[in-house]
Order: C-alpha cells, then sequence, then structure tokens
C-alpha cells in the first residue's frame, strides 16, 4: 500500500521530533583530572559542587568546585586497604569503608575535609567481609557485610560514631550468599526508613529489604542471572516504590546476561528490561536526577527515567529505566557512577579516571 504524502510527511515530523528529542537528552562528557592513579571505586555526591571519591591504596578524593579541582590524599594507616565506597556529608564531614575479612573491613570519618580520619569501626569477626554502607541522613546508616554461618551481621548506626549489629533482625542467608563490593552500591537507602540491599552467589539472586529502619526485614528473589560468581551487584531506587537492579556474571567477562530489572512495588517483584549492554556485569548504576525524589512513591511521570550504568566492561545510559540502552563504546574502565542532578553526574574507575557527566 502506497502512503500519501501527508502521511509521509506526518511519519518524517515524528521522526524527526524523536530525534531532536533524543539528541537533547544525550548526555556530555568531560574528563576531569582526580591526581590519583588509584582505582577509584566509591562517589558520594553531596551536591553538584561538593563530591567525593574513594579507591585502592587507602585513596580518597574530594572537590568543592564541581570537579575542577580535585583534592586526593590516603588515609593514614590505610594504605594496605580498599576503600570500596564513601559517604559525603558536606565538603568537611566523610565517611569512608574498608573491605576485607576480619579487620579489613572498617569504617573512617572525617570532619576537616580529609584533614584527619578517625576510625569508627573496626571488623572483629574473622568471616565477615563488609562490602557497602548507605546513609539515610548525617547520622543514621547501615552496611551489609557478606553472611558468615548463614547470618547477615548488617551494622547500624544512629550517631554516626556507634556501629551495632543487627543481623539478628535479618532472616537466614541461603548457603555462599554474599554482596559484590563493586561500587559501594549494593545497598541502597530512601524516605528515613526504608533501606534494600542486592545479594549474589546464589540462585536465585535476592533483594532484601527493610521499611522500619532495620527493625524487620523480607527478602524477594530476582530473575537476574545468578549463581557463584553471578547475581545483584548495584541497586538504586528513586522513590519508595521505583527501583533499578544491575549485575551479571563475573564467568562471563565477554557476553551480555540478564543484567538489569526493575520495580515498581518498593522492591517486593522485578521484572528484567532489555539487559545493558555491558559485559560481565553491571557495577554501578544510578538514576540521573540523583537520590530519592521523595517518601511516597506515586507518579512515574519523573526526571528518574534515565539510567546510566557502568562496570569494568563498557558503559550504557537509558533513557527510560532499561526498555532501551545507548551503548557508550569510549567509557570502559569504569567502577562507579552517581549523580548530583541531571547536570552532575560524575563516573569514575581505574587509574584514577573520573568524567563528569551532563544531561
Amino acid at each position: 500500500m502506497q502512503r500519501s504524502p501527508r502521511n509521509l510527511f506526518l511519519a518524517s515530523t515524528l521522526l524527526l521530533l524523536a530525534t531532536l528529542a533524543f539528541t537533547q537528552t544525550s548526555p556530555t562528557f568531560t574528563p576531569q583530572s582526580s591526581g590519583t592513579t588509584a582505582t577509584l571505586i566509591g562517589l558520594s555526591p553531596v551536591n553538584a559542587n561538593v563530591v567525593w571519591a574513594s579507591g585502592t591504596g587507602g585513596t580518597f578524593s574530594v572537590t568543592t568546585d564541581g570537579g575542577k579541582h580535585w583534592h586526593t590524599g590516603v588515609v593514614p594507616g590505610a594504605e594496605g586497604l580498599q576503600f570500596r565506597d564513601v559517604q559525603g556529608i558536606s565538603d568537611k564531614i566523610a565517611y569512608l569503608l574498608s573491605i576485607g575479612n576480619g579487620t579489613d573491613s572498617r569504617i573512617y570519618k572525617t570532619t576537616d575535609g580529609g584533614a584527619n580520619w578517625s576510625t569508627v569501626f573496626v571488623n572483629q569477626n574473622p568471616d565477615a567481609f563488609y562490602d557497602c554502607f548507605a546513609f539515610w541522613n548525617n547520622k543514621h546508616a547501615v552496611a551489609m557485610s557478606d553472611s558468615v554461618n548463614g547470618r547477615f551481621p548488617i551494622l547500624r548506626t544512629t550517631d554516626g560514631e556507634t556501629w551495632q549489629d543487627i543481623g539478628d533482625n535479618v532472616m537466614p542467608a541461603l548457603p555462599g550468599e554474599a554482596g559484590f563490593a563493586s561500587s559501594g552500591t549494593c545497598i541502597a537507602t530512601q524516605g528515613g526508613k526504608r533501606a534494600w540491599f542486592t545479594t549474589g552467589g546464589v540462585t536465585p539472586a535476592r533483594v532484601i529489604a527493610t521499611t522500619d529502619g532495620g527493625d524487620t526485614w523480607n527478602a524477594y528473589p530476582t530473575p537476574l542471572v545468578s549463581g557463584p560468581p553471578a547475581g545483584g551487584f548495584s541497586i538504586a531506587f528513586h522513590d519508595a516504590k521505583h527501583g533499578i537492579l544491575g549485575g551479571g556474571d563475573l564467568g562471563n567477562p565477554t557476553g551480555v546476561s540478564n543484567n538489569f530489572a526493575r520495580t515498581s512495588d518498593g522492591g517486593v517483584t522485578w521484572t528484567l528490561t532489555n539487559p545493558a549492554p555491558i559485559n560481565e556485569a553491571i557495577f554501578g548504576l544510578a538514576y540521573a536526577q540523583g537520590g530519592p525524589a521523595d517518601d511516597t512513591g506515586g507518579s512515574d511521570e519523573r526526571a528518574g527515567h534515565i539510567v546510566v550504568a557502568t562496570g569494568r566492561k563498557g558503559t550504557a545510559w537509558s533513557p527510560d529505566e532499561g526498555n532501551t540502552w545507548v551503548a557508550l563504546p569510549q567509557l570502559v574502565g569504569y567502577w562507579t557512577v552517581a549523580f548530583a542532578n541531571p547536570k552532575a553526574g560524575w563516573l569514575a574507575g581505574a587509574n584514577g579516571q573520573i568524567v563528569k557527566v551532563s544531561f
């Protein structure tokens, strides 16, 4: 059937409008100098100007001018540790989490912009391995460890200084169930009392969630690729209901698997979307709008549709929470991504590389 000139005109106009909209949404990337060759693994934007990063060799980095200048240092006595997670509170206050079995898992705090650091937690369980932490506010936070003898030794603080084991509040772990400390985003908080952490190493990979600040928890299966080297690596929520989950299979370094899912009911059920075009695994993901928008969920018509996902083997972004993906083949070797707002996001990774992302 031949199309009429009018129909052809309408079709071409719609295609042009769609192309223009896509072009206007596409991100720009601005390389920045971190001042280090350490692998940067954790990112925490406080706002569009203040951003903290962390990584290997006891390294931390902070900017107060949106990344034009980064101040990088090494925490004394932590030269052999990997800071896989960081939480910035202000330009002066931040927390670092190091990974490892036993006493290598620690939490440090600075109140003077990194000039001095105090140790606020040292793990004494030789089999525990803390992967990530997340904060509800400047004093209330929760930290996740791999399971030990069928139990998750989850930590909670209500003052930012003392950390208590609340693992007895959590249901038993599956044999071998653990987290992936790939970017400090295996746990997410929202709304003052909600938190979710994602697991792997078992089938199925699960999301374990609380709605009351850690007093009680529930576990929910996910459809992500699962198994000993696979599962969920990174989780983020836009509001109380809408969240995204990324992961993959470390045993499949050249293939794309079922690596991305989303929820619209607070993490109870997860639906696979089209996989992100990243081989091996998604190490970190984030909504471009920044942190959680509100406490109630509600409308799907929100700026949080745009998602960026990254891993050692690639980076991609989606304008629609994973329905479609745009590969970014020039961005390889990144571990983590985080946003203060759509105009101020960062990717960081191997050899100290750091890039500002703006939509």
